[in-house]
């Protein structure tokens, strides 16, 4: 598995040059290693390559691997349904797929039960594709002022968008600058409540026109593992 080592330090070495094309230090950007399909082997190499988070788009998967695999943060990046938040709220350290009120009401019940506060992000779909969730931009203002009205034990980070997959990247880059405003915005009000850390856009496709955009924390895993094999 040496190439996930080389993997991981090429893409290191990119988000560096790209970091400081647009003003800022590579380390300000936060690589999350996408896991999707992959073994606990495979992620303990890349934890060991130099990987601190991890992020998932099933519980289950959580689930499954969690013990497997070395000390590590994870993180839920996948659609979330409400029915599954008490078996993961112990487990990750920031959920980025919020897009409902309802979704961000039990994750604050789950929270407290727990005695924790939950660091979420708000998925903003900002080219709403129909395969795609999240809320349209123009919701978010209310989403936010919805979920601080009545969540005490969850806390804004930030926000997150997942940009449609296009051959060029610099076709998506519109939806990138678009969400990028609005984190910017969230971020100089500081509103109790919210902590805006983290503006999540960009994958293997697009990582670099997303950081080119503002983004710090970036969802990788082809890049990293290579293409899934879903037969296996």
């Amino acid at each position: 598995m040496r190439h996930i080592k080389e993997n991981i330090d090429d893409l290191n070495r990119r988000k560096e040059v790209i970091a400081e094309r647009s003003g800022r230090a590579g380390e300000d950007i936060l690589l999350v290693a996408v896991t999707k399909t992959r073994t606990a082997e495979e992620i303990n190499e890349a934890i060991k390559a130099g990987i601190t988070d991890i992020g998932e788009n099933k519980v289950q998967e959580i689930l499954d691997k969690y013990e497997k695999v070395n000390p590590v943060r994870w993180h839920m990046i996948g659609h979330l349904q409400t029915n599954k938040v008490k078996y993961i709220i112990d487990k990750v350290a920031m959920i980025h797929s919020v897009d409902s009120l309802r979704l961000a009401q039990e994750i604050d019940r789950r929270a407290e039960l727990s005695g924790l506060v939950m660091d979420i992000l708000i998925q903003i779909n900002a080219a709403q594709e129909e395969s795609k969730f999240g809320i349209g931009s123009h919701e978010t203002d209310g989403l936010i002022r919805d979920i601080l009205e009545s969540c005490s034990n969850v806390r804004i980070r930030g926000l997150m968008t997942i940009a449609p997959l296009e051959d060029d990247p610099e076709s998506v880059r519109e939806y990138f600058s678009e969400v990028r405003d609005y984190y910017n915005k969230y971020r100089e009000l500081n509103l109790p409540g919210t902590d805006f850390r983290y503006l999540s856009m960009g994958m293997s496709n697009d990582y670099e026109v997303a950081i080119e955009e503002g983004s710090n924390l970036i969802r990788v895993g082809t890049a990293i593992f290579g293409r899934r094999n879903y037969n296996l």
